[in-house]
């Protein structure tokens, strides 16, 4: 079910994002538009383009925020394998995604700080994540 709703999602992504999809639904509204008049502004009228919009946006927040994921995660793994393969680099940043909020936060100013404190000089690699969190 996975590998489907991936492929699906892949699919509805690529074909959302292009100017043609950007027409079509610019098109739709106009002819929606246009045809108040015919249909006397009528409330059945109204509610077509309502009800077909709040379906369509519906699903593409499913649809993107998939996508979303998808690219953090591989993102997330493209540098963690930099991490790793960078002699001085620090290995506890590795996984640090799974940490909350807050303590990612005070990770972040901890490196702010040590990067003030050094005169933007490297920072020794041998510092890790915990002992950062444990300084703030």
């Amino acid at each position: 079910m996975d590998e489907f709703f991936t492929r699906v999602a892949n699919r509805v992504s690529l074909w959302a994002g292009q100017a043609g999809t950007f027409i079509l639904a610019l098109t739709i509204i106009i002819v929606w538009g246009v045809s108040g008049p015919i249909f006397q502004w009528s409330d059945t009228w109204q509610l077509v383009i309502n009800t077909g919009t709040t379906i369509v946006t519906f699903l593409m927040v499913f649809l993107i925020q998939n996508s979303q994921n998808r690219d953090a995660a591989a993102m997330q793994a493209k540098l963690d394998e930099l991490i790793r393969a960078v002699d001085k680099a620090r290995v506890g940043f590795v996984g640090i995604e799974h940490l909350t909020e807050d303590q990612i936060e005070k990770l972040r100013d901890a490196l702010e700080r040590e990067v003030k404190a050094t005169g933007d000089r490297q920072a020794t690699a041998d510092e890790t994540v915990e002992r950062l969190l444990d300084r703030t």
